[in-house]
């Protein structure tokens, strides 16, 4: 039997001209039984790419534009790339017509939120008490932010839940904005200890994980975040 095929979003263009993602990502959803194929920011048909796919994971990265969700300037927002914001936005709003399999990670929990009408904090340490390290910030590290763990507790019963099979885990986070209003359809089942919004589902999509933490990250040692990719591929392939 074919290896469903899980379509990857990557982050624009580095420096050197290549797209690129982190191949953590790449090594869970292969770990899950699936097969990887990167999608790049510019998508020129995102119906007829999501058509030959069998599920979707909108990967982590750089800021939505704040004009896309009401959201003011900030000197801490980077990475923006109109095309990625398009392309993303676009297979968004596809797979929650289409009920595709999705999985979306720290970005692409934004961009879900933002696709349904929902907006962000554009920085969170503005708004929240600090309590909770949602990233290492860059003056600890040499000039990039980082990741760090913290727990989070997830509502019993919730997919993600019972995917993960735990409701207290404390996988690594690695962001500076998160969910503020939640957009139209999704519901909250996870947050930090500080209130942040941690995790969404949505009131009618058959499958659809919206983590706001970087499963990939300790998935290979932490079978509560590899499940997460596990169920994703497991969805797919039944088509």
């Amino acid at each position: 039997m074919p290896r469903p095929l899980i379509g990857l979003t990557t982050y624009p263009p580095n420096p050197g001209d290549r797209y690129e993602l982190p191949r953590p990502y790449v090594d869970a959803v292969r770990r899950a039984g699936g097969e990887p194929v990167l999608v790049p920011p510019g998508v020129a048909d995102p119906a007829g790419l999501l058509d030959r796919l069998d599920g979707l994971l909108l990967a982590g990265g750089g800021d939505i534009d704040p004009a896309r969700h009401g959201g003011g300037a900030h000197e801490t927002v980077y990475a923006l790339d109109p095309d990625r914001d398009e392309s993303e936005l676009a297979l968004a709003h596809l797979v929650l017509e289409r009920g595709t399999p999705t999985l979306a990670i720290c970005r692409g929990s934004q961009v879900v939120n933002v696709a349904l009408g929902g907006t962000l904090h554009v920085h969170l340490p503005d708004v929240v008490d600090g309590t909770v390290v949602h990233r290492k910030e860059p003056e600890a590290l040499r000039g990039m932010p980082g990741p760090t763990p913290h727990e989070i507790e997830v509502e019993p019963g919730s997919l993600i839940a019972e995917v993960m099979g735990a409701a207290r885990v404390t996988p690594m986070s690695w962001h500076h904005q998160a969910v503020d209003r939640v957009g139209d359809g999704l519901r909250v089942v996870a947050r930090a200890p500080d209130g942040t919004v941690e995790a969404l589902e949505h009131d009618t999509h058959p499958w659809l994980a919206v983590v706001q933490w970087h499963p990939e990250l300790t998935a290979a040692g932490d079978p509560t975040q590899q499940r997460l990719f596990d169920a994703l591929v497991a969805r797919s392939a039944d088509g």
